[in-house]
């Protein structure tokens, strides 16, 4: 029997490189932001890429969904990488056949990053308020969610790595923690657009911290990022 897990990210929070971790598992199949095109033609959202998007994937997300949840897998978990902002109009009831967890990042940290892509970043850029709504909605179902740092993941890749996969209820994987450079099979096609500085990594890059500031006219964004993000921090794992 397959596991199926869904890892709900921002932008900017190293989920590529996540996903490039699990995808080194012997026992594992990954999939790329299925909901991607979902969310572009829902929200409207000028994304660089968007017309090549739309036209590769699959916009309904109730089907990317249901498909996910029933179609054969290669191999004994399917691990998806997903954006928490991608969420749109869909009936959480199509959350049920996944585990879940929450990747997230300082927006002292994601923000800046993020406007290097994004010429007008938005609070709903950034998926704080979904991944905050997603984790409450798993909350009050009874389910079994966790939040994992990306700073904590970069400071000790090993140890965030094993302590995920103790949560998930699989063996960690040395593999796990190295990669060959360059893409992958499974990237998207905004790949151009997004994933730069992880084709070029070997493995996760030793953190550091974030050189550019918000200008003064961002405070406020942050200020409601950095809410959610604080709620979202109670759950976050402790390797």
């Amino acid at each position: 029997m397959t596991r199926r897990v869904c890892m709900w990210s921002g932008p900017r929070n190293v989920s590529t490189a996540l996903m490039y971790s699990f995808a080194q598992r012997s026992d594992t199949q990954v999939v790329d932001e299925p909901l991607y095109g979902h969310y572009l033609k829902e929200s409207g959202a000028g994304h660089p890429g968007r017309d090549e998007v739309l036209r590769a994937m699959d916009t309904d997300g109730s089907n990317v969904m249901r498909r996910l949840a029933t179609e054969p897998a290669d191999r004994g978990m399917l691990f998806v990488k997903q954006m928490a902002h991608h969420w749109v109009g869909l009936d959480d009831r199509l959350l049920d056949p996944f585990e879940h967890f929450l990747l997230i990042r300082d927006p002292r940290e994601m923000l800046p990053s993020l406007e290097e892509i994004l010429d007008d970043v938005r609070l709903r850029d950034t998926g704080l308020p979904d991944q905050v709504r997603l984790l409450e909605c798993l909350l009050a179902a009874g389910r079994q969610v966790f939040c994992v740092d990306s700073r904590d993941l970069l400071l000790d890749p090993p140890r965030l790595l094993a302590a995920i996969c103790l949560r998930l209820g699989v063996d960690f994987q040395a593999e796990m923690t190295a990669w060959e450079p360059g893409p992958r099979p499974e990237d998207g096609v905004w790949a151009p657009w997004w994933y730069a500085n992880v084709h070029r990594s070997r493995g996760f890059r030793p953190w550091r911290p974030g050189r550019k500031i918000l200008s003064r006219d961002r405070k406020e964004l942050l200020a409601e990022c950095l809410g959610l993000y604080e709620r979202l921090s109670e759950h976050r794992v402790q390797a």
